[in-house]
């Protein structure tokens, strides 16, 4: 098992879209072969500031994942409404 964080910065009044966004990112992350769990952290010194912790059962079902269709189309809608590149 490998676990993945991933930092993110949402833009100032984008948050109520970046979790709409982000809960469909994780029903298709489910589905995804390998993967087990994960979670999103909320920075209680600053709620734009998130880090999600993502539990796969191996690298390469980690990289099929982050290389996929679908994650690439969810992270097209996600990156509109963050400050910066997510940092994995």
């Amino acid at each position: 098992m490998i676990r993945v964080i991933i930092e993110r910065s949402i833009a100032e009044s984008l948050e109520a879209n970046y979790e709409d966004t982000a809960k469909q990112t994780l029903q298709k992350a489910i589905r995804a072969p390998g993967f087990i769990s994960g979670e999103s952290l909320k920075d209680i010194t600053n709620s734009r500031h998130r880090v999600i912790l993502c539990n796969w059962r191996s690298t390469q079902d980690w990289q099929a994942w982050q290389q996929s269709h679908e994650r690439k189309e969810m992270m097209d809608k996600l990156n509109l409404m963050l400050e910066r590149e997510e940092k994995v």
